[in-house]
């Protein structure tokens, strides 16, 4: 999911950007590297082993994989004498990165049963030790700095997948096991009615500002882009909309469907989001199988459901230009994962709401570079450019992605045919 790269060494700081300003980054180590831990700790090593799909990583190989990343990237460079914990493990928990060695396939992940899960954990505590020196010293080295923050935002991308993962894998099993029984439910109350949000277009700035703060590289460098006026909805799809797109014969009619998306659909047998029962009743959450809460947003539908239901509400899907020009003065809230409820809510409040929390938002944008785009040099640029090919833009984060971790130009990807991450919509229309 996203990126692991960052903007220039020349934007850094101590601290992690979106944080408390006070808190060192010796402190956002302890929180950071703790969450991944403390969001495993309600699996079992059972659960940590399984992939059901090849979307689907296991959780220990969430938890060795940002570990491999501080061992290679960091410590092996920062300190001569350092010897790995185990140098075949860096063959196991290498993603994408084909410059640093081979790597276990993606695909076969779920058949690493060693190292277990304890020495997973083990490894994890001595990486941390470790690093301990380093995180002093990067209060003195600007480059330190850079690398070990963009490990640490690394991590909390792969804590969103993690929990993603896992959803899967418990959906899979047929007992419907939960991750967490005890997650309370989101607060029970209407959505809004939905409203139009003008926007006056013209000539916005996108992209991440010059500055101390850190952002991945995808998102620069800052340029103008030329908007129409435009109007976004006010809130995202919820799920009882989306089921009048379904009880319309919205997955029976190919007019609706872009054409890969319509094969997609006859192929899959698709007929309602992922993980809403038969009946349309229930929906399997991490919490377990709940009643659907209609006025939520619909969430793990993919780009082009989103688009076909566009379509049949005769209105469109944003371009990420718009949804950021409309995010760029908005404050960093909402239903995220510190709220603790790990699923979509309905919207508080009228009015343009919603941008950041809920679910991630389709935008109409394909994933590309920005013009003048430059990938970090080296290793660590290999990840972004890439995969700037066939898959469209998401913005906003969702219910299980960090507050500290998101800003109105991050960008995120998927392919258009995805839908285990916690995907959702609103809807745009042109002005003139």
């Amino acid at each position: 999911m996203a990126s692991v790269s960052a903007a220039a060494p020349a934007a850094t700081s101590a601290t992690v950007p979106g944080q408390d300003a006070r808190e060192s980054l010796a402190d956002a180590w302890i929180r950071i590297r703790g969450l991944s831990e403390r969001l495993a700790a309600p699996l079992a090593p059972e659960d940590q082993v399984i992939q059901t799909m090849p979307d689907v990583s296991p959780t220990k190989w969430h938890l060795a994989h940002v570990t491999w990343f501080f061992e290679r990237f960091v410590l092996q460079a920062a300190l001569p004498d350092y010897r790995p914990c185990d140098e075949r493990w860096h063959y196991l928990f290498n993603s994408y990165y084909h410059t640093v060695g081979q790597m276990h396939a993606r695909t076969r992940r779920g058949l690493i049963s060693r190292p277990t899960v304890a020495e997973i954990l083990a490894w994890r505590a001595q990486v941390d030790a470790a690093m301990a020196p380093l995180l002093a010293r990067a209060t003195e080295d600007p480059e330190l700095a850079f690398l070990i923050t963009l490990g640490l935002n690394h991590e909390q991308q792969h804590q969103e997948l993690l929990l993603t993962d896992i959803q899967h894998v418990l959906w899979s099993n047929p007992l419907g096991p939960a991750y967490d029984p005890a997650l309370p439910l989101p607060s029970s109350r209407e959505a809004p009615a939905l409203s139009w949000q003008e926007q006056p277009g013209g000539e916005v700035m996108i992209g991440a500002a010059d500055g101390p703060h850190f952002c991945f590289d995808n998102e620069t460098p800052r340029h103008a882009v030329a908007l129409r006026p435009y109007a976004l909805a006010s809130r995202l799809v919820t799920n009882d909309e989306y089921q009048a797109f379904i009880d319309d014969g919205g997955y029976r009619d190919a007019a609706l469907w872009l054409s890969d998306g319509w094969a997609q659909v006859q192929t899959e047998g698709w007929c309602a989001p992922l993980y809403w029962s038969e009946d349309g009743q229930r929906v399997f959450t991490l919490g377990g199988w709940r009643e659907i809460d209609p006025h939520a947003p619909v969430s793990h539908v993919s780009f082009y459901e989103a688009e076909a239901y566009a379509r049949w509400a005769g209105a469109r899907l944003p371009t990420e230009a718009e949804w950021e020009a409309a995010a760029a003065t908005r404050p960093i809230q909402g239903n995220l994962l510190e709220t603790g409820w790990l699923a979509p809510a309905a919207a508080a409040a009228p009015g343009l709401t919603q941008l950041f929390g809920d679910a991630w938002e389709w935008t109409a944008s394909p994933y590309m570079a920005y013009p003048g785009f430059r990938p970090l040099a080296g290793s660590l640029g290999e990840y972004n450019g890439k995969f700037m090919c066939n898959q469209m833009s998401v913005r906003g984060g969702g219910c299980l992605t960090s507050v500290d971790h998101l800003r109105a130009s991050y960008r995120s990807f998927f392919y258009p045919h995805q839908r285990w991450q916690v995907l959702g919509f609103r809807l745009a229309r042109d002005l003139d």
